[in-house]
């Protein structure tokens, strides 16, 4: 029976806090993201603020699926982390309760948001994003606030550019003003120059009343002379007092929606497979008409198949047989035989053809590339509906473990690895998105690419939790490749301050001389060169240098418990032997003849296998060279 206890209300009281409160920040970084991108669409339209926060509620909505998986990542990473960092993970550990049973409580909690999300995705995401797109195409057609600047021309006006030089911020009126009118065309275009003037918006606003004071105006009057004339007359005027009205509508009119819901971020996922259907059939069906128009289309006046009509009244095409020309048909000796304006007439005609048969086929191409496009649009928003539930998961199974692993709680390690492991998330998720938008890869490979890539970094976290294993230790990686590669490594020996088992000089030196003799032994069994082939099937004998490694370590045990400081710093000559793999690559026969038989690929593991021979040889004579020294100094305390 499934029971709730008390530590599974634990681990939830732990992270749904701390859930909901990197929710909220991530969720505000993602909309400032948005913010910044379109800040120049409303800024200066004399926006309510009303208006503003519709958009900014609609667009936090939009943003719940980049917001969502980040805020899980960083929750679980700082909750497991707190719970590492304040050893309680280890308590767990130390009652038998595993990582997956300590991760069960949350893994419950992943699946239901998983599931939100879907259903989030597919039935409120659409109609958020159709009101916040319709909203952010209406701000962006909507005028901008009236606020002329001073010293510069201002071309916000459809049709004018207004010059001021001067402006009184009390009173509104603006000084040094000129004003071109450019909506009947540049060529009919006026000008005006004033003193001073004042400008206000009609109460319906959708004009502009302008009050000019002491100017003249210059007009254009082209239209009323006649075409051909080469000085254009123009009109001049002075005034003491002139009222313009322009049309300027700096009202906000909202757009309507329904253009937006037929988009495909307006759709369900039932009415994006309705779509998506109905346009792959539409797509088959051009392809299968653009095919035979391009097999029935006569090609040097032949027709590769003939139509007529069988005794039901059936249309029947029949192909009709390969026409074997008796020879090539020579060109040139046409138009020879023609005149040149015939020539010239052959060639425009056949020019004229080829270029209405480009266009043909290039309006083919293009109506059949939107078609695709509108297809793989359609397909991306309808896997969409998924990643969203898959990340979330995967994120989760990524931030406990890792969280359970660096033991680092707080804001400042989890939020650095979060933010590097959700760059690296994004730029997958953009570049699949991309590749699939582009139709360079299949609409799912493209969308599910980032799932696949974090998909095994999750698997191994969560191996390396459960299993304790050290991911983040520099020392084992270190070790790996010091071992690998055949790094040497520094032997290190202190003096005891109390000895539990005292050095017998007799002891000592019978166990050295013994060593020596090992020592001797092996480097007389394995011989200082070895041809390519001895190297693949004999190689050094690994066994033996194990169990000479072991003699080394065990003397070097013993005398490491004597009093005298010399031999504890000469004990610190001994090399440590490696057992590594390039001294006997092989222990398998068929897989020797095998490097054998393909003679070239082994040269470069030979040739580094017989240096690590002679590193090996250099180190055990080393071995031999110290043991007679131990001998020495120990016999020369004996005396």
């Amino acid at each position: 029976m499934l029971r709730i206890k008390r530590m599974d209300i634990f681990i939830l009281q732990s992270f749904v806090p701390l859930f909901m409160m990197t929710f909220c920040i991530c969720l505000f970084i993602v909309l400032m993201q948005f913010l910044w991108r379109y800040i120049d669409d409303l800024v200066g339209k004399g926006l309510g603020v009303d208006v503003i926060a519709e958009l900014f509620f609609y667009a936090a909505l939009t943003m719940v699926p980049m917001a969502l998986p980040l805020a899980i990542l960083l929750a679980s990473l700082m909750t497991f982390g707190n719970l590492g960092e304040q050893f309680e993970l280890t308590a767990m550990k130390a009652s038998g309760i595993s990582l997956l049973r300590t991760m069960a409580p949350l893994i419950v909690l992943m699946v239901l948001i998983a599931t939100g999300a879907f259903f989030f995705q597919n039935n409120a995401l659409p109609i958020a994003q159709t009101k916040m797109w319709t909203l952010l195409y209406s701000m962006r057609q909507k005028s901008p606030e009236l606020e002329i600047p001073e010293g510069v021309f201002y071309d916000q006006i459809p049709g004018y550019n207004l010059f001021v030089q001067e402006k009184n911020r009390e009173t509104g009126v603006l000084y040094e003003m000129m004003i071109y009118d450019v909506s009947k065309g540049f060529e009919n275009s006026s000008i005006i120059l004033a003193d001073s003037g004042k400008m206000s918006i009609t109460p319906d606003k959708s004009h502009l009343f302008l009050r000019l004071w002491n100017g003249e105006s210059f007009e254009n009057l082209k239209d009323a002379g006649a075409s051909n004339m080469r000085n254009v007359p123009y009109r001049r005027e002075s005034f003491d007092l002139k009222e313009i009205m322009l049309k300027f509508n700096s009202d906000f009119n909202r757009m309507d929606e329904q253009g937006m819901r037929n988009q495909y971020v307006g759709k369900n996922m039932a009415q994006l497979q309705s779509t998506i259907d109905s346009v792959g059939h539409r797509v088959d069906s051009l392809g299968n008409e653009y095919g035979n128009s391009l097999r029935e289309h006569p090609y040097m006046g032949i027709r590769n198949y003939d139509t007529h009509r069988s005794d039901s009244g059936a249309i029947v095409k029949m192909r009709r047989p390969d026409v074997v020309l008796a020879a090539p048909v020579d060109v040139d000796s046409v138009f020879r035989g023609s005149s040149s304006g015939h020539r010239i007439n052959y060639l425009n005609q056949g020019l004229a053809k080829a270029q209405r048969m480009r266009q043909e086929y290039e309006y083919k191409s293009i109506s059949m590339a939107d078609e695709l496009k509108s297809l793989r649009r359609h397909s991306i928003e309808l896997q969409k509906k998924f990643t969203l539930s898959f990340a979330c998961i995967i994120f989760f199974f990524i931030g406990a473990p890792l969280g359970a692993i660096i033991r680092k709680g707080g804001l400042g390690t989890p939020l650095v690895i979060s933010v590097f492991l959700f760059i690296f998330y994004y730029i997958i998720d953009n570049m699949g998105y991309k590749l699939a938008r582009d139709g360079k890869w299949e609409v799912w490979e493209g969308m599910w690419l980032s799932a696949a890539v974090l998909l095994p970094l999750g698997v191994f976290f969560t191996y390396k939790a459960v299993n304790d294993s050290a991911v983040f230790n520099k020392d084992a990686y270190l070790n790996f490749f010091r071992k690998f590669l055949g790094v040497s490594e520094v032997r290190h020996v202190e003096m005891k301050g109390l000895v539990m088992d005292e050095v017998v000089s007799e002891e000592a030196v019978r166990r050295l001389g013994g060593l020596k003799s090992e020592v001797a032994c092996y480097l007389d069994n394995n011989p200082e060169r070895q041809s390519y082939s001895d190297y693949w099937i004999y190689g050094y004998d690994r066994e033996g240098l194990h169990r000479l490694r072991d003699t080394i370590e065990t003397n070097v045990e013993y005398l490491s418990n004597s009093r005298e400081k010399m031999v504890i710093l000469k004990l610190m000559d001994l090399p440590i032997i490696r057992s590594l793999w390039f001294l006997q690559p092989s222990r398998r026969r068929w897989l020797s003849w095998l490097m054998i038989i393909v003679f070239p690929i082994g040269l470069p593991i030979w040739f580094y296998g017989r240096k690590t021979h002679q590193r090996l040889r250099d180190e055990l004579k080393i071995v031999d060279k110290v043991a007679d020294e131990l001998e020495v100094l120990i016999n020369s305390d004996k005396k």
